[in-house]
């Protein structure tokens, strides 16, 4: 397949750049390079800096090449800073893809898979959320995601997308090509990795008085090099079979925040010191996957299904960055 794929400098869309190549895929990186980092954009891949919102480069790139499929990662994911700046994620999140898919679509590239988040349900009740599940987005990243979906969804005749939901994304490549690099750090894993090579004193985790075993929010963790071989089982899925869909990516099992501090303190012999604070805005109690639907209509199976993996691969590529001082 030919692949334009934007975000490919940033943490999830590297892992999916690699994951293409090592299948034999061909791909074309858009990255404006604001968060993503050059670093982790492969040699033999084409690689063009721009905006997603810039039409005449983007129309020229399609024209110039024929792409199966366009993958759409771009896109700013700090829940604290959209509760802040609410107009940059949707400027961004929201109006820039729509722009982009416009482009595409007057152009004839008119299969995309979107990269979206769980977070757009919300808080629920439910021991595992669907795709059915009511959508209920408690923040502005997450409300701007939604948003772009809808675009999607309603534009179901001439764009065949598939929409994936991630649930918490965390750990590195096996060898360690790629990985999350982030200026200001605020996923769990990344942070306890931070600490664990001594880039941070403690973690702070915020809230302990939720509704579940132990007070501290739940979450569905998913190995990166595991979502990133679901990028490439449906986009092969979305080429062959023209239709639309909408999947949850992640495993099915949750983990209270107090479980992955632990689980690090394993690997790291007590070497994780906590504090608690308030709960932030935003942040919701609970969130894990019903990841039955996906199953059905792709050939996945996950390989690094093992929080203490996801861990320690997360540390390794901290430590990596740390010897080349990123």
């Amino acid at each position: 397949m030919n692949i334009l794929l934007t975000g490919g400098a940033g943490y999830i869309g590297s892992n999916v750049v690699l994951s293409l190549i090592e299948k034999g895929h061909n791909i074309h990186i858009i990255d404006n390079l604001s968060t993503g980092n050059s670093e982790l954009i492969p040699p033999e891949v084409n690689f063009t800096k721009c905006n997603i919102n810039d039409v005449h480069k983007i129309e020229k790139i399609i024209n110039n090449e024929k792409f199966d499929v366009l993958m759409h990662f771009a896109g700013f994911i700090q829940v604290e800073e959209s509760v802040r700046l609410p107009a940059k994620y949707f400027e961004n999140n929201t109006e820039n893809a729509i722009k982009l898919f416009e482009t595409c679509k007057k152009n004839n590239l008119n299969k995309i898979i979107f990269s979206s988040t769980a977070s757009g349900y919300g808080s629920s009740n439910n021991d595992l959320i669907s795709e059915k599940d009511n959508l209920n987005p408690q923040n502005p990243y997450a409300e701007s995601k939604v948003k772009t979906e809808q675009y999607l969804i309603e534009n179901y005749k001439e764009i065949k997308s598939i929409i994936l939901r991630y649930f918490n994304v965390a750990g590195a490549d096996k060898l360690l090509r790629a990985g999350q690099i982030s200026k200001t750090s605020t996923h769990l894993i990344k942070i306890l990795s931070e600490v664990a090579v001594g880039k941070r004193n403690k973690i702070e985790i915020f809230g302990n008085d939720y509704n579940t075993p132990d007070g501290t929010a739940v979450r569905d963790y998913i190995h990166v090099s595991d979502l990133a071989e679901i990028h490439v089982e449906v986009a092969k899925h979305l080429v062959k079979n023209n239709e639309s869909n909408i999947f949850n990516c992640g495993y099915g099992i949750g983990f209270s925040v107090l479980d992955v501090v632990n689980a690090a303190n394993k690997l790291c012999n007590g070497a994780i010191h906590h504090k608690f604070s308030k709960r932030r805005d935003g942040d919701v109690e609970k969130l894990v996957s019903d990841i039955s639907k996906i199953k059905k209509y792709i050939n996945w199976e996950p390989k690094y299904n093992n929080l203490e993996e996801i861990i320690s691969s997360s540390i390794e590529w901290e430590k990596k960055l740390n010897e080349k001082n990123i």
